[in-house]
């Protein structure tokens, strides 16, 4: 059925209601709705406000940020899926930021952490945050899986174990906690240099490479078997049983996948930021979280679209660029945060409630 079928469809249903379940429509729709009316307000208020807030390169500055933030964003959204959480996210950024920092730290930099280590290569360095953060997802699923704890739990403890490691990982070679920074110009090139430029303002090659990781997230999702299980589980894991799919293995397999990505964010944040510290990567989960459930990934299991996720992680920093425009105060912007997450979980929650 296209699209002109459906908007039919849909206004033959409009005509065929009374008055009272007309009301009841407008009204569900502007509750369901409420996130999207309120930024789409605050856009126009910040506009009227700061006529730079929509100029070109304040646009291309929202999508390179949103961009640095859809793949942690992609990988939480599995364990969301699966109706649970990861709160390691952040920390598992921060950890493989600062080994990407490390291993490809200028040769001439007078503080560099392995000092008789080369620049190493790329790709490696891609593969070994890969890893790392693959590692920590695999932790994650199996004591999920395997003996049933609940992944606040599970990703509670493994935040404070990762962030231990990254506090020792500073620490080497007589670095004592300081900054990683002097990264090599490939490095900073392959991350934030550009191929591309839009009314004189350059895209940064990071843009690109998250479209990727959407890309190939969204092919895991609906064209692999590994899509298929994570939504039946997240759906209804004792139905998911039945029907023959493996969930120990699913819930490990996304928990894995979603690490992975961790690490590849945590590579991209490595180059954008520059220098790297224990703070890196702080607090990261909870804005993955909140574009989850403001792109409609359900926090009761078994629904969300990729597509939702960077529209989600789009609107979200539209927001927060929105509130330095306006300058307001970074302590307000954390309350402003909070009631996002509280206002688009309660949103979720609802329309749950009302289809149930």
């Amino acid at each position: 059925m296209n699209f002109k079928n459906r908007m039919a469809e849909r206004r033959a249903s409009y005509q065929a209601m009374d008055s009272k379940e007309k009301r009841n429509f407008w009204k569900e729709t502007l509750i369901n709705n409420a996130i999207y009316i309120l930024i789409i307000i605050a856009v126009i208020y910040t506009q009227i406000n700061n006529s730079r807030f929509l100029t070109t390169s304040s646009i291309v500055n929202i999508i390179s940020l949103s961009a640095a933030s859809l793949p942690i964003a992609c990988g939480i959204a599995g364990c969301i899926v699966l109706t649970g959480t990861d709160l390691s996210a952040g920390r598992v950024v921060g950890l493989t930021a600062c080994i990407s920092a490390s291993l490809l730290q200028s040769v001439t930099y007078a503080t560099k952490i392995f000092p008789n280590l080369p620049v190493m290569p790329i790709a490696l360095v891609i593969l070994v945050v890969i890893v790392v953060g693959g590692i920590v997802g695999f932790v994650n699923g199996f004591f999920v899986a395997r003996f049933s704890l609940h992944p606040f739990i599970v990703t509670l403890a493994t935040q404070l174990i990762v962030y231990g490691v990254l506090l020792l990982y500073l620490m080497i070679n007589g670095n004592n906690g300081q900054p990683i920074s002097g990264l090599d110009d490939s490095f900073k090139n392959f991350v934030t240099g550009n191929i591309v430029k839009v009314g004189g303002v350059a895209i940064p090659n990071y843009v690109w490479y998250a479209i990727i990781i959407a890309a190939i997230t969204w092919f895991m999702w609906n064209k692999t078997t590994f899509g298929k299980n994570m939504f039946a589980v997240g759906s209804s894991p004792e139905a998911a049983n039945v029907s023959g799919v493996n969930v120990a293995r699913t819930t490990i397999l996304v928990h894995t996948f979603a690490g992975c990505l961790y690490g590849l964010t945590g590579f991209i944040e490595s180059a954008r930021i520059g220098s790297n510290t224990s703070t890196t990567g702080q607090n990261y989960e909870c804005d993955a979280i909140a574009a989850c459930v403001i792109g409609g990934v359900s926090f009761v299991g078994g629904t969300g679209k990729v597509s939702g996720i960077i529209l989600g992680v789009f609107l979200l920093r539209i927001i927060f660029v929105a509130l330095q425009f306006l300058s307001i105060n970074s302590s307000l912007q954390y309350i402003i945060k909070g009631m996002i997450i509280l206002i688009a979980c309660s949103i979720d929650m609802r329309k749950y409630l009302v289809r149930k």
